[in-house]
């Protein structure tokens, strides 16, 4: 659910558009072979603003920082996704609305996610905090990760226990990318 941000609609139809055509190349919306999504999950509890702590490398990201997810639970059962950050490049925050849906029950925390059209990536928790104060997440295959978590800051001890999962789960931790969280984004 995590993806990409603009400040304009034609912008943020532009890239949304480039991040769904890069997701839909991936084609699918099941978690990467060897990684299983996070069950019995608790949407309930999973909502409201993440941190985004680290993540690998993609255009429709880069250069941001500051990101933060808000994701709001709907009567039809989907998930609003709100993805905010604080583009270095030209000094603004960017923003991108989207849409996420349970892949079969809503007791796993496998998801797909648009942010533009028919096109879906894939979105699973693939390890979760009991108190859900941090989350790992991967897209469709081990090139997307993201950590998650409720703190701008987490102790280095942490870090480094979060680090070794995502080594675990096959992903290459030397590319993760860690990202400042020193603004106070304007819009809650």
């Amino acid at each position: 659910m995590h993806r990409l941000f603009s400040t304009s609609r034609l912008g943020g139809l532009l890239l949304a558009g480039a991040a769904a055509a890069l997701l839909a190349g991936c084609s699918s919306t099941r978690p990467p072979e060897g990684i299983e999504a996070v069950a019995p999950f608790d949407v309930a509890r999973y909502e409201g603003r993440w941190y985004e702590l680290a993540r690998l490398d993609h255009r429709f990201e880069r250069g941001m920082n500051d990101v933060s997810a808000t994701y709001q639970r709907q009567p039809d059962g989907s998930v609003r996704v709100i993805n905010r950050g604080y583009d270095e490049g030209k000094k603004e925050w960017r923003e991108a609305v989207g849409k996420a849906l349970f892949t079969s029950d809503a007791q796993t925390a496998s998801l797909k996610v648009s942010f533009f059209g028919p096109f879906y990536g894939g979105y699973h928790v693939a390890a979760l905090d009991p108190g859900y104060r941090w989350a790992i997440v991967v897209g469709p295959d081990r090139s997307y990760c993201w950590i998650l978590s409720r703190d701008r800051q987490i102790a280095p001890a942490l870090r480094e226990q979060l680090i070794a999962r995502v080594a675990a789960l096959g992903i290459d931790t030397q590319s993760l990318i860690w990202v400042s969280q020193q603004r106070t984004d304007p819009k809650p």
